[in-house]
């Protein structure tokens, strides 16, 4: 009897250390990803630079690995390199994942955005700076190739 109260005590104590760190690990994805979006959104109106990873000017994947760096999470300097060697794929986006875009369905990825919720991305544009647009705008809405959780 004493041994079935020692193994179930046991089985508890396992089972709520892992509740707890998993809630702990959604808190700081949570955490991290509303930090960048966080910066990312301080950043709205930066204007677009190519090559540029600073306020002074942003490309799309210069913004995306600035914003993410702030929140202590390094990511590669390109698009391509970050849907190649960074997270996993997603089929349902949630806040803080990252949408990659590219010319064709068959070619790597060009263009690479935050998802900040409420059908809404913020990234780079090259027209516009850094700016929100909606996932279903007409233009990017058919250059989506998927998403990456970080």
């Amino acid at each position: 009897m004493l041994k079935k109260l020692v193994a179930a005590l046991a089985i508890t104590a396992t089972l709520t250390t892992s509740l707890f760190a998993t809630s702990g690990e959604k808190a700081e994805a949570a955490t991290y990803h509303t930090k960048a979006i966080s910066v990312a959104k301080a950043n709205i109106g930066v204007p677009y630079k190519w090559g540029g990873m600073s306020p002074s000017g942003f490309d799309c994947s210069g913004l995306v690995k600035y914003s993410f760096g702030k929140a202590g999470i390094n990511l590669p300097r390109t698009a391509a390199d970050m849907f190649y060697t960074k997270g996993y794929r997603v089929g349902s986006l949630q806040t803080g994942d990252l949408m990659f875009f590219a010319p064709t369905k068959a070619s790597k990825p060009s263009h690479v955005a935050i998802y900040v919720g409420e059908g809404k991305m913020i990234m780079a544009s090259s027209s516009k700076g850094v700016m929100i647009t909606y996932t279903s705008n007409s233009y990017w809405k058919p250059k989506y190739i998927g998403a990456k959780r970080i």
